[in-house]
């Protein structure tokens, strides 16, 4: 624990409470501010799964990634905050600065539902299996002719 802090010994229910993870396969951006205000590096991701307080994804590369970022879902109109807990090879993990509230939540789900191409969902014993096939696009519409 050399390198700890103050603030890592103080419990935080932020980072101890644990939400319902959604398996996406989204496009989203990086933007991370260089030290000094340098400049901005933007770089693209793969959404891999997404929850109220953290998020995982792929990168092309992690060389030159900071580990406090921004993170933009394309197709949204917001950035949220991160910082990195886990990082092997081109996948990623975060956790949001602030939680992020239940209906954007459910908008980047509804985007990657109309959008997406995942197929799977992780199960609480961290093995992912099939889900169901999607639903067609138009609700109502009956092939029953």
């Amino acid at each position: 624990m050399l390198q700890s802090t103050m603030y890592s010994l103080v419990p935080s229910p932020l980072y101890d409470e644990r939400h319902e993870r959604f398996a996406i396969a989204h496009a989203g951006t990086l933007m991370a501010v260089q030290p000094g205000l340098g400049g901005v590096s933007i770089r693209a991701c793969r959404m891999i799964e997404i929850s109220r307080g953290g998020a995982r994804f792929s990168v092309g590369t992690t060389i030159g990634l900071p580990l406090h970022y921004y993170l933009h879902v394309v197709g949204t109109n917001r950035r949220i905050g991160c910082a990195e807990i886990h990082r092997a090879g081109d996948k990623i993990a975060v956790q949001f600065i602030k939680v992020i509230d239940e209906t954007f939540l459910h908008e980047i789900v509804r985007l990657d539902y109309f959008t997406g191409e995942s197929r799977s969902v992780r199960t609480a014993t961290g093995t992912y299996r099939p889900m169901a096939p999607a639903r067609p696009f138009f609700f109502g519409a009956d092939k029953s002719n």
